[in-house]
């Protein structure tokens, strides 16, 4: 029988050695459920000790509680083992701008790479878990593992497509197409994690969203009911089914008139 991170038996007991305490095996890259997320396959043996022995160690962050704020010194990045995060930055107002929301298999933190000061800050929406990984350790092993060094720029520029992506979708498209945006967006990340794409929870509260989007949690309320008439979602407290994917494909991409 398949184990949730993806192992089979067969290879779960293969890593189990005489004298290996189940827990240490437990936290091995190798054996997380994120493996092929956050780390680049075809890593040999060798390569994956190197990495495990520069973790420094798996943090727990409690829902509400900062992973690490705008001004911190930047000393790790953040694989996200378990959980959800989102990152704000403050607008003119000093209030609160959401500029993202990070699941398992993400790294965050890597807006401080180019001036060693966070420039946001991240906060757990849900009981989570990270593993921090020390970036003058990190530097160092990029060089040794060219491989390593390739996914990590894939990730970087992975990240930018995203920021870029956002930027239009607040620029330039319509209410409705922001909101239809959004879902599909986290439907194609969950499917990435092995997860359904049709039914989830969105662990953050309208609120948040109507923040990220910007729209107020009035204009959120609004479309989620829209929505739910027009038979694209089914929606139970938290847990959203998305019942018409490609309708909401084509209503981001403007190619489906909805007003």
């Amino acid at each position: 029988m398949p184990y949730t991170n993806g192992m089979t038996q067969e290879s779960f007991n293969s890593l189990v050695t005489p004298g290996t305490p189940l827990e240490t095996l437990k936290t091995k890259c190798a054996t997380c459920s994120m493996h092929q997320l956050c780390l680049p396959m075809g890593l040999d043996n060798n390569d994956m000790d190197r990495l495990d022995q520069i973790i420094g160690r798996r943090r727990k962050v409690t829902r509400g509680s900062t992973l690490f704020r705008i001004g911190d010194s930047f000393q790790n990045l953040y694989a996200i083992r378990l959980g959800h995060f989102k990152t704000y930055q403050l607008n003119r107002e000093g209030g609160e701008q959401i500029t993202g929301f990070q699941m398992a298999g993400e790294l965050i933190g890597m807006d401080a790479i180019s001036t060693d000061l966070h420039h946001c800050t991240a906060v757990a929406l849900e009981d989570s878990e990270v593993c921090e990984i020390p970036f003058d350790s990190l530097q160092q092993l990029l060089v040794d593992i060219p491989a390593l060094l390739r996914h990590f720029h894939r990730m970087m520029s992975q990240e930018i497509t995203r920021e870029q992506s956002v930027m239009l979708l607040l620029g330039n498209m319509q209410a409705t197409q922001r909101f239809a945006a959004f879902l599909v967006n986290l439907s194609s990340r969950y499917e990435a994690r092995g997860y359904s794409p049709h039914t989830f929870q969105l662990r953050m509260s309208r609120e948040e969203i109507g923040n990220y989007l910007g729209l107020t949690i009035e204009s959120i309320s609004r479309l989620l009911s829209k929505f739910k008439k027009e038979g694209l979602l089914r929606v139970n407290n938290r847990e959203v089914e998305l019942l018409d994917p490609i309708r909401l494909k084509a209503i981001t991409a403007g190619t489906h008139s909805y007003t």
